[in-house]
């Protein structure tokens, strides 16, 4: 008898096939879990369990001129995982852990894999050898991310002096428009790998993701609570003191004179392998949806307990690959809407790049942006990145301060156009400075705003006619800048 699993799978795969019956078929809609703004419906949803049968939906979609898009996990906020009556593919079952090389640390997952089974796999590999290797970053905020999905966004973590993904992917394999694999590295369809990396699935189906490792060491968190206008200077003395990893936990008390002002600074440094790793302390799931409570209700209370907590775990220790897992909780508005009541609302982010030596300025002038139009900053944080010199659309063009905000966002015509408002207005503080935007969180940004942070933008969309000129990978976010930047 078929597992439910099997069941799904193999209907959805049958319903590839035209049949008499395919106008009883249910209506299928998706959504990303973080924003719940994107509520797509789909033709179907098909969850391939191996290469050959991905690269059997895009030669059959292919044939009946169907677009397809790509979902991992659903994080993106943007729209670029699901389009309009598309064939929509769920990668999480390729999550098979192919080859490690531990020689070379290396190691190749397919594109559906999680961070936490990528961890696990090598770990259990390696058991206690002496020489170990662990990955350099992920995205932080959430484990429930795919390689392909990071791969596709480029996405980065609280390293002090790393670049982003693109900088630890050895290569990939990637399945085109007409089914055929084609194997992407630096030396080997070049323009492919460093516009599929950062791509949004534009340009074909990730099958096959290659990392390169790096040694695992232990670190010793330090904390400390210090002013914005210090902040640009200590992590350059952290950076100099060899920290590995490090960010800002800023206040969110737009009540307070030190909204924006004031943060958490927390920072890993690598100490003595012969010492044993402990870290008693550690925030629970009920821990966190405690915080967002507070944070949601009293700012000021959140963040004071916020820093006492951190403060508290100064001088934990970790491995420097484990200590980059963090929970989530993919239903929070909904349990908060429970306890708290009010409108249907979520969390919405931008994540804004501001040379380092204006981060202070940025942050005074962002903190009164956000208080004359009234916008609600539920979580934010600082960290750096390293310029990005490979990718085709690089969201990191220098290296930049990182500031990241979650905005407290009704699920209304009028409180949807009010985070807009903010999200455009942190995006001018930014272009003013030289600065920059992510685009994966949103579709808010002006056309002469994206054409301003990423001026190859128009390049880009000509590339994907080249790569794809049947547009055969679709998103509504494509769908979107395709509109935006016509004719």
């Amino acid at each position: 008898m078929l597992t439910r699993r099997e069941f799904i799978r193999t209907t959805a795969l049958f319903a590839l096939v035209p049949h008499a019956f395919a106008h009883r078929r249910a209506e299928i809609w998706v959504n990303d879990v973080h924003s719940q703004l994107n509520r797509t419906r789909v033709r179907e949803l098909l969850l391939p369990r191996t290469g050959d049968e991905l690269v059997e939906i895009v030669r059959s979609a292919s044939r009946k001129t169907l677009p397809i898009s790509v979902s991992g996990c659903r994080h993106s906020m943007g729209g670029q995982q699901f389009a309009q009556d598309s064939i929509c593919i769920d990668t999480r079952s390729l999550n098979r852990v192919t080859s490690f090389d531990r020689e070379r640390g290396l190691i190749e997952a397919e594109a559906g894999t999680q961070w936490p089974e990528l961890i696990r796999s090598y770990l259990n590999t390696q058991g206690d050898s002496a020489k170990q290797w662990g990955i350099a970053q992920k995205q932080t905020g959430a484990d429930t991310f795919t390689l392909g999905g990071s791969l596709s966004s480029n996405v980065h973590g609280r390293g002090l002096t790393m670049k982003p993904l693109i900088s630890n992917i050895d290569g990939f394999t990637l399945i085109d428009a007409e089914g055929k694999r084609i194997r992407c590295r630096r030396d080997e369809n070049q323009e492919l790998f460093r516009i599929a990396i950062g791509g949004y699935g534009l340009f074909g189906l990730i099958e096959r993701v290659t990392l390169q490792l790096v040694p695992r060491q232990k670190l010793r968190r330090v904390v400390e609570i210090i002013r914005a206008q210090d902040l640009a200077k200590r992590f350059e003395e952290r950076i100099a003191d060899n920290f590995l990893y490090g960010d800002f936990q800023f206040s969110i008390d737009e009540k307070s004179a030190d909204f924006l002002r004031i943060g958490v600074f927390s920072c890993y440094q690598p100490f003595a392998s012969d010492e044993p790793v402990e870290a008693e302390k550690k925030l629970r799931n009920d821990d966190w949806l405690d915080l967002l409570r507070l944070a949601y209700t009293d700012r000021g209370k959140a963040f004071a307990r916020y820093a006492s907590y951190y403060l508290s775990t100064n001088g934990q220790t970790y491995w420097s690959d484990t200590n980059q897992l963090s929970a989530y909780l993919p239903d929070y508005a909904r349990k908060l809407r429970a306890q708290i009541g009010g409108e249907e609302s979520s969390l919405v982010i931008t994540e804004i790049y501001v040379p380092r030596p204006a981060l202070a300025e940025f942050l005074t002038q962002a903190a009164e942006l956000l208080r004359s139009n009234g916008t609600l900053v539920i979580y934010g944080t600082v960290r750096l990145t390293e310029k990005d010199n490979e990718s085709f659309l690089p969201w990191a063009k220098e290296s930049y301060a990182c500031v990241i905000f979650n905005l407290l966002t009704l699920h209304t015509s009028a409180g949807i156009e009010a985070s807009a408002k903010s999200f455009r207005g942190l995006i001018d503080l930014a272009i003013a400075r030289g600065g920059s935007y992510y685009l994966t969180y949103h579709r808010f940004a002006r056309r002469e705003q994206v054409a301003a942070c990423y001026p190859q933008f128009r390049k880009f969309l000509d590339l994907k006619s080249k790569y794809d000129p049947a547009g055969r990978f679709q998103s509504d976010w494509y769908r979107y800048y395709r509109q935006l930047f016509a004719g």
